[in-house]
């Protein structure tokens, strides 16, 4: 039987010869991987249930979320995980080393056909040298720990296939940009993403890894691209083995294919918010910029910074503009101290910080304040994400370029004189109190509740519960903090009653991997969600926590108001408003879910 790309790697990994859309396999995980962010639960979760490890060799910490050591419960989590590595075996990436997925790569962990998890909602950028990553919760990881194998959801494929010659002034994060804007956050949700054409077996590893990383931002599972020989040796030299890539089979079916001519694409950045927000970069050239960004698990890599570096070289930073600059991995760090580049970046007046995530995971350099505009090559603008300010996304040429000119512009329009400051903004904080709730009432087959009605697509992980908090591990301490980042619900949690339901659109749940924007539902006692969508990690988190989430693409079709009761019966899907009786159906859980949901947990 023909498979796509990612069919035949799950097939390997599996019992099954082949596996289509739809099917729930167990596949076995090359490469585990828990971070200083989720590090502490992962552990938390193996002693709480005393469970074993399957495997230490494929077994890893990776610390690239706080690499500074600057915020205490994070140095309290990392020395948890210290401290279990040690005990066990288990190979550690320290707060030295850089971003995870990219040391799995580079240190010769993943290769094409291989797979591998982490509580990184950017794992699928292994997709990048055609192998599998996927980002999963806290408890997903220590499963795979414990097990050595995950169950999956086989997800169905699209093929797109480019023609034509990528422009010279157009970056990868120019065209993941231009993908973002035609395809936004959620048309291709849940789907593997397939990368065709000769423009794309010419890509080099950078520019695949900078395209590959926003496959989250899609929506997708992952963008894939098939390995070339550059690749092919490169991991070959990195893993030390002779491993067979594998390709899409030539009558491999595709549930969409797209034909897109590629020299149509334009320099692009992401207006704040969203980062499928994207626009040609001439209609925001001029937006003055407080600082910028350049680094991330998108645009971290060697030549990125080289590129940034032949901007800035003998040239200053526009007055009053910061700019911060974050290698992805240490090797990259120090290359760059080898080429003579961080004497650019420092005399230019960039601040140049060690190997790691940066602002995407507010444990270094990269946040900013309220009122503060700033223009990043990171993957993220979601509203909180890097700080209370405005963020532009933009490839790492159009951030050297602005930050050398005070504004939004291009490399080919650098003023000579750079723009200057005239007002300043003044920054506030924000306090608050609730009291959490635990609901304790038995589980059946029927959820029942007063109803929240929540009219918005692409409610993001960091809306729900915002990094700064992902420090908390204590259930009880996480439901105070419910949606205070989501404009308008600052004061849910204060107003939500146990037992209650929230209804939302589509894609709730994108954007990271945190077990947390699950679980401060739990410690209010919802009784579930739902919406038309969810994002792919978010599912997974809320299936393996017993959390009930309701996918019921139908649910405009409700004449539901704030306040109604619904009753929802998990096995059939029916919904009924019990003010007006009105029915709609929703998906049925699937046996996998209503199991889980019924043990309690994933764990239990």
């Amino acid at each position: 039987m023909a498979m796509t790309l990612l069919e035949k790697i799950l097939a390997a990994h599996s019992k099954f010869n082949s596996v289509t859309p739809g099917q729930i396999i167990d596949i076995e995980i090359d490469s585990r991987v828990a971070r200083d962010f989720g590090g502490a639960n992962v552990v938390k979760n193996l002693k709480d249930f005393g469970l074993s490890l399957d495997d230490p060799g494929k077994t890893l910490f990776t610390f690239d979320c706080n690499p500074t050591g600057s915020d205490q419960r994070y140095a309290v989590n990392q020395h948890i995980c210290r401290l279990f590595a040690r005990e066990n075996g288990i190979k550690i990436y320290d707060i030295d080393a850089g971003i995870g997925t990219h040391l799995l790569i580079d240190e010769g962990f993943i290769f094409p056909g291989a797979t591998a998890v982490s509580t990184d909602s950017h794992a699928n950028i292994l997709g990048a040298v055609g192998a599998f990553g996927q980002g999963m919760g806290d408890m997903d990881i220590a499963a795979a720990w414990n097990k050595g194998k995950l169950w999956f959801k086989v997800p169905p494929s699209v093929l797109i296939n480019f023609t034509g010659d990528i422009p010279e002034n157009v970056s990868p994060k120019d065209i993941i940009l231009n993908l973002l804007k035609l395809f936004g956050a959620n048309s291709l949700l849940g789907f593997s993403i397939e990368l065709s054409g000769k423009c794309i077996d010419k890509m080099p590893m950078d520019g695949r890894i900078t395209i590959s990383s926003m496959a989250t931002e899609m929506g997708a599972i992952i963008i894939l691209f098939p390995p070339s020989d550059e690749i092919i040796d490169y991991c070959r030299k990195r893993t030390g083995k002779d491993f067979i890539p594998v390709f899409a089979d030539k009558d491999a079916s595709y549930e969409k294919v797209f034909n897109i001519d590629i020299s149509g694409f334009v320099p692009m950045v992401s207006r704040p918010g969203e980062p499928h927000d994207a626009v040609d970069v001439n209609t925001v050239s001029g937006q003055k910029i407080d600082s910028a960004f350049i680094g991330s698990c998108t645009n971290g890599r060697m030549s990125d910074l080289r590129k940034a570096a032949a901007l800035l070289k003998d040239k200053k930073v526009a007055p009053g503009v910061i700019l911060k600059i974050v290698p992805a991995t240490d090797r990259i760090w120090n290359e760059c101290l080898k080429e003579g580049l961080i004497g650019i970046f420092k005399k230019a007046g960039a601040l140049v910080s060690n190997a790691g995530c940066a602002g995407c995971a507010a444990g270094q350099v990269g946040q900013n304040g309220p009122g503060e505009v700033t223009i990043s090559s990171g993957n993220r603008n979601f509203p909180g994400k890097q700080g209370k300010g405005d963020v532009f996304l933009a490839s790492p040429e159009i951030v050297a370029a602005s930050a050398l000119a005070g504004y939004i512009t291009t490399p080919d329009k650098i003023p000579e004189n750079p723009s200057t400051f005239i007002t300043t903004v003044k920054a506030k904080s924000v306090t608050g109190k609730v009291t959490v709730h635990k609901d304790e009432k038995p589980r059946s087959s029927f959820l029942e509740g007063r109803i929240w009605i929540i009219q918005k697509d692409n409610i993001d992980t960091d809306m729900i519960f915002h990094n700064r908090y992902l420090a908390i591990t204590e259930l009880k301490e996480m439901g105070q903090y419910t949606f205070d980042n989501l404009k308008g619900y600052e004061d849910f949690a204060r107003k939500v009653q146990p037992g209650d339901l929230v209804i939302a659109g589509k894609n709730f749940g994108c954007g990271s991997s945190r077990q947390q924007a699950v679980d401060c539902f739990i410690s209010l006692g919802i009784s579930g969600i739902i919406a038309e969508s969810f994002g792919a990690i978010y599912e997974r988190n809320a299936i393996n926590a017993a959390f009930p989430i309701i996918i019921c693409k139908s649910i405009s079709e409700l004449e539901a108001a704030a306040g109604d009761k619904i009753r929802i019966d998990l096995k059939t899907g029916e919904m009924i408003d019990l003010r007006n009786n009105q029915t709609t159906l929703a998906e049925p859980f699937s046996e996998v879910q209503f199991e889980i949901y019924m043990n309690g947990s994933l764990l239990g």
